[in-house]
């Protein structure tokens, strides 16, 4: 049976390790953390759930002690810091690079075979980071973005046109921020429907702003990141892989070409199974649509470039 580690038992890695044993597909999670104490106190908490939930999946909380994670399948990385007033954006990068190097390095030792998922900020640059400098194939390195921006998208769109959220298909694709995402109203559907038929224009504008501001939206209710969806969107992205489901997801992934674009990670529709990304899926975006994807990977590149001028990537 699979196993899968978490490393970071905050609010984000603590969820995913919560989703997955809701979710029921693998045999064991080991949630690792740098504060002694907190995952195993976790760990020990969501065991104390599963006569409730009727999970049997065995979930461990270790402090540090990656030997625990040994032959894990998937790993999946929220480790790093919020962005701190007064922090430049640079400063924000150089921290968070050395903690997620440390990390990929300390996960591969144990688990030289392992899936790789980032859920660490900047996402898309320190995907990028992972897949410049893991040694690793760019099928096992996948960022967790689109996917959350996606069920944002489904939310506004579903509380827009008042039908549920389950019967909607939504996509977002690009960088994973407030300015780069990019949510693809045109193909947006309800059961079949195009949404911008059941939208007027102006609303379907709306529900576009409101899914690129909705991190931000929800930062400034809880004074800190969202953390529930967040989780779930990863823990669906390591359950496609672990039982081979090959299910198409917007990840941040390595471009080598496909839409135009090298040299870069950024979220695009792909396929995932057990091989990680199975297959990069090719959209038949229109020119207006081109053009923001090309505006977005420039942004991106301009944040990777602060890797480059640290010198952490070539």
């Amino acid at each position: 049976m699979a196993k899968v580690s978490v490393i970071g038992a905050g609010n984000v890695g603590a969820t995913v390790a919560n989703a997955i044993l809701h979710m029921k597909f693998c045999s064991e999670v080991v949630l690792l953390d740098i504060k002694e104490g907190v995952s195993e106190g976790k760990a020990l908490d969501m065991t104390q759930t599963a006569i409730q939930y009727g999970f049997n999946t065995k979930v461990t909380g270790v402090t540090n002690k990656y030997e625990a994670t040994a032959k894990s399948d998937v790993v999946v990385i929220t480790s790093g810091i919020p962005r701190k007033p007064g922090m430049t954006r640079e400063e924000l990068i150089g921290v968070n690079a050395g903690i997620v190097n440390g990390v990929v390095a300390n996960v591969l030792k144990y688990s030289p075979k392992a899936i790789i998922v980032i859920i660490a900020n900047p996402m898309d640059t320190m995907t990028y980071l992972t897949y410049k400098t893991a040694g690793i194939p760019k099928n096992r390195v996948i960022g967790m973005g689109g996917i959350l921006d996606s069920s944002r998208f489904s939310t506004y769109l579903s509380q827009a046109m008042n039908v549920p959220q389950s019967d909607i298909q939504a996509m977002v694709i690009g960088g994973h921020g407030d300015t780069t995402m990019i949510p693809l109203i045109r193909f947006a559907n309800y059961k079949g429907i195009p949404a911008q038929k059941m939208l007027t224009k102006k609303v379907a504008e709306k529900v576009v702003a409101d899914t690129m501001v909705g991190g931000a939206t929800l930062t400034k209710l809880l004074g800190t990141s969202a953390w529930y969806a967040p989780g779930a969107s990863a823990a669906v992205l390591v359950k496609s892989i672990i039982l081979n489901e090959h299910k198409t997801f917007p990840c941040c992934v390595a471009l080598n070409g496909e839409y135009g674009q090298d040299d870069i990670c950024i979220g695009v529709p792909v396929v995932l199974g057990k091989n990680g990304i199975e297959k990069i899926v090719k959209l038949d975006l229109n020119e207006e649509e081109k053009a923001l994807f090309e505006k977005s990977a420039a942004a991106v590149k301009k944040t990777n470039s602060v890797l480059k001028e640290m010198g952490l990537v070539k």
